[in-house]
């Protein structure tokens, strides 16, 4: 028994040992950090560096002309009686929960649409990609326009399916938000391309099997289709939901948080503190509660995935 034990802790030891290497593997080990060096230097100074300084600077009263003074949790502190911390990370959530549904929605019917064989199919897929790739300021101004209440297309054409008084949009606080969360779908094509290529990774034998036992389309869908989906599903709903808790360029440009603040979401809160008032201290606390924010609702996401998402080979309401 002594023996053996001996035998197995020189063979960890000797697992634990460094294989050498000879000139050649070293040499390629010297040129794959080479390679990714660039990348590595922007790292640590654009992403890295910032991170930490973010986090020590959140703990400081910094105001870009001074030097930096200590301060401990009082920029934590604050935030629990800081009333617009409040309406943002409430419109910030509103905003995220919309735009999240909506547009999941809407990318995945879309991607159902133009999985069909139909003539132009190319074609098709491509006119609904690209609204995805135009910049965000120039969505901005578009949709602008498209909400204006006196000339807007979209009011325009709601007097004339015989609607009176048709809402002001950004201008009403009660339609303000609304309006943004429409304004999201815009950029539903990079979505429903990753759902398109889902929908192509689906065995047919499932729905040649189905139609054998008399299924009909909608007992497809919800069988096969969306079982088969849930992990994109899955997927599409985090990413989306870490984007819109961040979105900042269109609203700012769009409505600056206005009318009275119906639309300061989070990221807003964040620009203004930090490059109108100057509290970087304060604007790197906001960065870092924003953080556990979205940690927070990503855990409480990945454990209800539990109850929904179904993976190739698992059984389905069992769980390890």
């Amino acid at each position: 028994m002594l023996q053996q034990e001996a035998n197995t802790a020189q063979i960890g030891q000797v697992a634990r040992v460094r294989p050498r290497f000879g000139p050649q593997a070293r040499h390629e080990e010297r040129m794959f950090y080479l390679f990714i060096s660039p990348w590595l230097i922007g790292f640590i100074l654009f992403w890295a560096g910032p991170i930490i300084a973010s986090f020590v600077l959140s703990f400081t009263n910094w105001n870009l002309l001074g030097d930096p003074q200590w301060v401990g949790f009082a920029n934590y502190t604050k935030m629990s009686t800081d009333k617009f911390f409040a309406i943002a990370l409430v419109n910030t959530l509103y905003y995220g929960i919309g735009s999240v549904i909506l547009g999941v929605a809407v990318a995945f019917m879309l991607a159902l649409l133009l999985n069909q064989k139909v003539y132009g199919q190319a074609m098709f897929r491509t006119v609904f990609y690209l609204p995805s790739v135009v910049s965000g300021i120039a969505v901005a101004l578009l949709w602008l326009n498209i909400f204006n209440p006196d000339f807007g297309l979209l009011n325009q054409l709601l007097r004339n399916l015989g609607v009176e008084n048709p809402p002001g949009w950004l201008v009403s606080p009660q339609w303000a938000m609304p309006a943004l969360i429409i304004m999201s779908v815009w950029g539903a094509g990079g979505s429903m391309v990753i759902y398109l290529a889902g929908l192509q990774s689906i065995p047919e034998h499932l729905y040649e099997a189905a139609a054998i036992d008399g299924a009909g389309r909608w007992t497809k869908f919800w069988v096969i289709t969306v079982p088969m989906m849930s992990p994109v599903i899955f997927f599409n709903l985090i990413t989306g939901f870490i984007g819109s808790l961040q979105a900042f360029v269109q609203i700012l440009v769009m409505t600056d948080g206005g009318p009275a603040n119906a639309t300061l979401v989070y990221g807003l809160y964040l620009y203004r503190n930090a490059f109108r008032l100057f509290q970087m201290g304060y604007a790197s606390a906001l960065s870092w509660a924003l953080f556990i924010v979205i940690i927070t609702i990503t855990v409480i996401q990945f454990a209800l995935a539990k109850r929904w998402v179904y993976y190739e080979g698992e059984v389905p309401g069992r769980t390890s």
